[in-house]
């Protein structure tokens, strides 16, 4: 039996659906990442040393990628045996873990079926998503 696995991906959270047979898993992975500069003063344009003005923005940027790349490996560390997967959400951060999974040969190739954009969902909406994607003749569409 295949292990078919669905992944929504947003920079805030992974919902992961792996279904093996009739047995579905769901596993939430809550993410680290920082989305927004902090700063203490609300003011506070940098710092200023002669002619050298040093932002906090530079640190920020560097800061979100590493907690990304830490989130995004997470993420992968759920899907390592999946023979089928498919990958979607809102925002950019599933096109990241796409990259992710060709330039570092983490999947073999043919078994990534689809990237999708897909707003906010709910749980039954994710879990049913992934189910209609690898089953779609168990579902029926309503006659109008």
């Amino acid at each position: 039996m295949k292990r078919q696995t669905g992944i929504w991906i947003d920079s805030s959270k992974a919902i992961i659906v792996a279904l093996d047979g009739d047995t579905e898993k769901i596993t939430e992975i809550d993410s680290d990442v920082e989305n927004s500069v902090h700063h203490n003063d609300e003011g506070n344009k940098g710092t200023f040393s002669g002619v050298h003005h040093g932002n906090s923005d530079k640190k920020f940027d560097d800061r979100k990628k590493q907690e990304l790349d830490y989130f995004i490996k997470s993420v992968l560390s759920y899907v390592k045996k999946s023979d089928e997967l498919i990958v979607f959400g809102p925002a950019q951060t599933k096109t990241k873990l796409e990259q992710k999974l060709m330039t570092d040969h983490l999947i073999e190739p043919g078994k990534l079926k689809a990237v999708e954009t897909a707003d906010k969902m709910t749980l039954n909406q994710i879990v049913e998503k992934v189910r209609r994607f690898y089953n779609p003749f168990e579902y029926k569409e309503p006659k109008p």
